[in-house]
């Protein structure tokens, strides 16, 4: 386990269309999910993405694949923005069935643009610190690792074969995965620090271990541990690469989950405290709040749109048993 595996945990798509044109151009497509991210593969044609917060249009071809990141609309045309193109609205967690124009059923691609679009929501802090080291718009040209896929791609798209949904959805979270890794060692791509880390001998073991297993009672002696190498080295060389010590980054990660754990779950804050590596949950409250702002009662009270409680704070850390 690393943290891009961690990153992307229970980050599906929410539906998948396929845009068939038949239009005569100039024509667009606005999407307005209000999704976090948007995957678009374009497996037939070329068009061009601009988001209507600004920024420069993108031309996207052939067998490329693009990332927006949301959650502001943008839009697909077949000519950039300003050329008068007739919009059209559309969601790419669903599926149009008017049989013609973008998202069509029908049986063939006869379009001149074939457009595979996903749209993914993500709920919670542990894949929004990926949404943190993304641009709004990300491009990989058509030598990714997933480009030799597109013929097979198409051939999901034509007909109506039981379980094509499902097949198109999965489709999609691995072409998410692919793009963002080959997006990541692109040249032009900003890498997080811990990214770049993961190849490295000393750091990664220990970003591993600690993904792997953050409910260990951790410390810098047994984290040098696990590379082979003095705490001195260790945290020296943690410090280079990821930009703050191993056990600061260690706390940050585990108030992420503790607070996607409160928001999702009803457990109490002391089993929350042992999943994330605190014995004592005085102790897991008090880091939590200075990590989050918030004591873990108040966050799981503000996510749930419910009012404080009367003497609320002291609670979170007075049983330890739950």
């Amino acid at each position: 386990m690393d943290p891009f595996d961690d990153l992307l945990r229970g980050v599906r798509a929410d539906g998948a269309i396929f845009g068939r044109s038949v239009l005569t151009p100039p024509w667009a497509l606005r999407f307005a999910d209000e999704a976090s991210l948007t995957l678009l593969v374009l497996l037939r044609g070329e068009g061009w993405i601009a988001g209507e917060a600004g920024g420069e249009p993108r031309r996207l071809r052939t067998g490329e694949a693009a990332i927006v990141r949301g959650p502001e609309p943008f839009v697909f045309a077949t000519e950039p923005p300003g050329a008068g193109s007739p919009v059209r609205e559309v969601r790419a967690g669903r599926t149009p069935g008017d049989g013609g124009g973008p998202g069509g059923h029908g049986t063939d691609l006869v379009g001149p643009t074939v457009l595979l679009a996903g749209a993914y929501h993500m709920r919670g802090q542990v894949p929004r610190r990926l949404l943190g080291v993304l641009p709004p718009l990300l491009l990989v040209p058509d030598e990714h690792d997933c480009a030799s896929m597109n013929d097979y791609l198409e051939s999901q798209l034509i007909g109506a074969r039981p379980g094509r949904q499902v097949v198109l959805d999965r489709l999609l979270d691995w072409l998410l995965v692919c793009t963002l890794r080959d997006w990541f060692d692109r040249p032009e791509a900003v890498r997080p620090g811990w990214y770049h880390a993961l190849g490295d001998d000393v750091v990664g073991p220990v970003l591993r271990a600690m993904h792997r297993a953050p409910d260990r009672p951790w410390t810098l002696a047994s984290l040098a541990a696990e590379a082979g190498v003095s705490r001195t080295t260790l945290a020296k060389r943690f410090a280079e690469l990821v930009g703050e010590p191993p056990l600061a980054y260690l706390t940050e990660w585990r108030m992420a989950l503790a607070a996607d754990m409160l928001a999702d779950s009803a457990e109490t804050v002391a089993t929350v405290a042992r999943r994330v590596g605190y014995a004592d949950a005085f102790g897991f409250s008090s880091a939590f709040k200075r990590v989050q702002g918030v004591s873990p009662s108040e966050y799981r009270r503000q996510r749930e749109g419910r009012p404080a409680a009367l003497g609320s704070g002291p609670e979170d850390g007075r049983s330890a048993s739950g």
